[in-house]
């Protein structure tokens, strides 16, 4: 299978910066869209920005020209540096990936949509 384990959250003040990485782990393996989606309490999750292997970003307007997401495939990685931080972008981040496939023994197996486990960012004073 395929693991997406994400890192970098914390706790930041307002106008502050963040890193989060999304590292994808397992054998055989091969992901289409990586990125990150949100859910704040009381709240629906929402996308927040995703990058597909060729490069190509995708960001939801509340964070345009504040994030920038960014792919290595050969670490099988993706970064999301999140700047000018506000108090309403505390969620919990999920490290998503869209359009895994990947091998268990000779079977493969295809998933349109792959979650890893989610980090906390909170902006606060």
């Amino acid at each position: 299978q395929v693991q997406l384990v994400a890192s970098g959250g914390g706790l930041v003040q307002p106008g502050g910066s963040l890193r989060l990485s999304c590292a994808a782990s397992g054998s055989a393996f091969h992901i289409n869209t990586m990125g990150w989606y949100r859910q704040a309490p009381d709240k629906h999750r929402e996308e927040v920005a995703t990058i597909t292997s060729d490069g190509t970003p995708n960001y939801a307007d509340s964070v345009k020209g504040r994030f920038t997401i960014s792919r290595d495939n050969a670490k099988n990685t993706a970064y999301l540096q999140m700047n000018s931080l506000r108090p309403e972008d505390t969620a919990v981040y999920y490290c998503y990936g869209g359009g895994v496939g990947y091998y268990i023994g000779s079977s493969y197996n295809y998933e349109y949509n792959y979650w890893g486990q989610g980090t906390q960012v909170t902006v606060s004073t």
